[in-house]
């Protein structure tokens, strides 16, 4: 049993790739592997371009919705945020089921048109005298309408384990939920806890970010090799285990706190700094005293009275460690995912899996948001810490079940 999994997780997601061969009833000329093989890098260039403007828009969106709304809050950041993921989840079955039955080509130019219209909207949704936060909302919602056909737009319903199916789906939705409630937090948290201005929390958290970007990217290149030697499931669980280190490092621990809003408490003549400390007043820019408003935890949060801050080095380490662990898990569940389905088109699947991931992208800047907003940085990451054990609990539970659909097919009596 152990023997025929490690070799389900070994073996090519569509059979052997080479030009004319032959994978059960599925035959591929040399004209039809080239023609695949330009499609699929057509669409790494879109999804790459998606994705850069995903990141130029995540880091800004807070400071913007402070500048042409007052009355928003982080609260309200949370449901921004998640509105793009709502439009999402919303299309995405619905451009899975319309890439299975028409050409692929229709769902993509649509969605790239919604897309181009609803960024033209975001740009401006400071031009309106009064409820700018909600145009905004809207505006957002349907940039992630038109970025679900991307995701959709991929080749490769029989005999299907639906448990593993069911199960992938929920690893997946965790694992979205978990990046993008961090990449919520980050820049409220800086800005509460170094006392950063919005200036330069979007400057240094679009560099932490980057960072993480050119990071994942060496994490994608190791595990081509290291899936070979110890599979795709393995991966996965490990991932986890890093992604829950990294949130348990971010727990706020000591006797140092926040400098609170509306209070002048420099100290910057204390002997004993920390270094965190050290290098949060090197990085402060000459500008700190043009009209950026108050820096610090604001006084309305009362967690900020009680609650140790998280150090710099504390909070580097944790990016670190989660930007290890999300790429390992996230690729990891989409390869697992397209074996379990199979090598016939899961234009409907798929949609579901990005339907899934779209519903933790909803709910992670929501929950954060809420959370962190009430109850502070303790209890919002020790709530992400006990979701990650129990996350590895069910992968533990359905471990063996996450096999590719030719073992299963060949196991089972046609």
């Amino acid at each position: 049993m152990a023997s025929l999994g490690i070799e389900a997780e070994q073996e090519p997601l569509l059979g052997d790739h080479t030009p004319g061969s032959r994978e059960g009833d599925i035959i591929e000329t040399e004209e039809h592997y080239k023609s695949r093989w330009r499609s699929i890098r057509i669409l790494y260039l879109t999804m790459f371009l998606s994705s850069v403007g995903f990141s130029i828009v995540i880091m800004s969106i807070w400071p913007y919705l402070q500048k042409i709304d007052e009355t928003a809050d982080a609260s309200f950041l949370g449901w921004v945020i998640a509105s793009f993921s709502l439009g999402q989840m919303v299309a995405s079955p619905i451009f899975g089921l319309w890439s299975n039955y028409r050409p692929r080509k229709e769902p993509l130019i649509v969605s790239i048109f919604i897309s181009v219209a609803a960024n033209c909207l975001y740009a401006y949704v400071h031009l309106p005298a009064s409820h700018n936060k909600y145009y905004m909302l809207v505006a957002r919602g349907l940039v992630g309408f038109g970025a679900a056909s991307p995701d959709e737009v991929q080749d490769p319903q029989g005999n299907i384990d639906q448990v593993a199916v069911a199960s992938t789906n929920v690893l997946f939705f965790v694992v979205l939920f978990i990046f993008a409630l961090f990449e919520t937090i980050v820049t409220p948290l800086t800005m509460d806890m170094y006392a950063w201005t919005r200036e330069q929390a979007v400057l240094y958290g679009g560099i932490i970010l980057a960072a993480l970007g050119v990071e994942a990217v060496i994490i994608f290149m190791g595990i081509k090799l290291l899936s070979k030697k110890i599979g795709e499931r393995a991966i996965l669980l490990g991932g986890l285990i890093v992604v829950w280190v990294g949130f348990f490092i971010l727990l706020p621990w000591g006797n140092q706190f926040p400098k609170i809003q509306w209070q002048d408490l420099r100290n910057n003549s204390i002997p004993n700094a920390t270094f965190g400390e050290i290098i949060i007043t090197l990085w402060k820019s000459p500008r700190d005293d043009h009209n950026e408003g108050p820096t610090g935890c604001p006084i309305e949060q009362a967690w900020c009275l009680y609650t140790p801050m998280i150090h710099l080095a504390q909070f580097l380490t944790s990016a670190v460690l989660i930007g290890i662990g999300y790429p390992s898990c996230n690729v990891m569940s989409y390869t697992l995912y397209s074996k379990i389905l199979g090598p016939k088109p899961q234009g409907v699947y798929m949609g579901w899996l990005t339907a899934s991931g779209s519903a933790a992208r909803i709910l992670g800047p929501v929950f954060i948001s809420q959370v962190y907003t009430s109850w502070g940085p303790r209890w919002a990451f020790s709530l992400v810490c006990g979701l990650v054990v129990l996350t590895i609990t069910l992968l533990g539970v359905v471990y063996r079940r996450l096999i590719a659909f030719s073992v299963r097919r060949g196991r089972i009596p046609e």
